[in-house]
């Protein structure tokens, strides 16, 4: 199965800000690199997350979300694996829902030893957050991991990418900062300047 909301060959990627009715050739595209279980992800999507979807929403930029699993591998466990397949199942329902859910699982995220994403139930309960997702047909996709499979294609199309780490963010394809040296987010202030020095 491939949700709904994606692009690409197998739908790997998740795509927010941009629909049907948007005309060629849209938003200039910025690229996210994330994974679920990485606490530097968490600390980027809770301070910039806000900002990202109002660029998005202003029709400044469409987000294209791009997901590794290679921390079950560091780490050991399937948590990256079992909540990208659950993002999946959210995507299906739609894009609002989708970064909603993509936000609650950040704001959550358990420490990056402890697989906590691995247990449905919890995805399940996190979804409670996030207005118009909990339904049957989420609820029996995540039970089910019908998105499992297509899970695996997009952390294989990350690890085909060339990213070497997350998160990483590229504007119009080139790469820009989003956190600082000591691995801080950067303020949204700071990051905007960014994006206007990219576009020239």
């Amino acid at each position: 199965m491939i949700p709904a909301n994606t692009i690409g060959a197998g739908g790997t990627t998740v795509v927010y800000g941009t629909g049907p009715e948007t005309p060629e050739p849209g938003p200039p595209v910025l690229d996210l690199y994330l994974d679920l279980r990485c606490p530097y992800c968490a600390r980027t999507e809770n301070t910039l997350g806000g900002t990202l979807q109002q660029l998005a929403d202003d029709g400044e930029v469409v987000l294209h979300h791009h997901f590794g699993t290679f921390l079950d591998d560091q780490l050991g466990g399937q948590g990256s694996h079992h909540a990208l397949a659950a993002a999946g199942a959210a995507a299906d329902v739609g894009q609002a829902q989708f970064l909603g859910y993509l936000r609650t699982l950040f704001r959550n995220q358990p420490h990056e030893s402890h697989d906590g994403f691995a247990e449905d139930r919890m995805l399940l309960g996190l979804a409670n957050d996030v207005p118009g997702l909990r339904r049957h047909t989420f609820d029996d996709a995540v039970l089910e991991g019908a998105y499992r499979t297509w899970a695996r294609r997009v952390s294989r199309a990350f690890d085909e990418s060339g990213v070497a780490a997350t998160p990483t963010v590229l504007f119009r394809g080139e790469p820009v900062a989003v956190l600082d040296d000591r691995g801080r987010a950067l303020e949204p202030g700071r990051f905007l300047a960014q994006l206007r020095e990219t576009a020239g």
